[in-house]
């Protein structure tokens, strides 16, 4: 079985256009990604890939991973955290598609499609400068 892994990282608009130019390259050279080829999200900054991958959303996204609760409900259950509160944080990380709703009946059940999620946090840039301005 193939392990899934969703990469995180904070990097410039630049270094997700480099990225792409690349792989569009390597596509039409024919040189296709494999099937297993990690996803990829990248945030502007650190403070905004806080706001997505907060300590509590880390708690829950582990929670649903393990437990494979069967409604966003049971999952709030799991976490003994408010259901509007488990409600707002599970439609963040759905509209990054670090979780997917399945509908069953009336009740959306969270699943986490990855098997490891890899945050990746540069402290300089390649030419040596801090990746954030201090006070940023």
């Amino acid at each position: 079985m193939t392990r899934t892994t969703l990469i995180v990282t904070v990097g410039s608009l630049a270094d997700v256009e480099a990225r792409s130019r690349d792989a569009m390259e390597r596509a039409l050279s024919g040189d296709e990604p494999s099937a297993d080829a990690p996803r990829r999200i990248t945030f502007e900054t650190a403070d905004e890939l806080a706001r997505v991958f907060s300590p509590r959303a880390i708690e829950l996204l582990r929670t649903i991973a393990s437990e494979e609760p069967g409604s966003m409900r049971e999952a709030a259950r799991l976490v003994g955290r408010d259901i509007k509160d488990v409600s707002r944080n599970l439609d963040r990380l759905a509209e990054y598609d670090v979780i997917e709703f399945v509908e069953e009946g009336r009740s959306k059940r969270p699943v986490v499609p990855y098997d490891d999620i890899r945050i990746d946090l540069g402290l300089r840039d390649h030419d040596g400068s801090t990746s954030e301005p201090a006070g940023a």
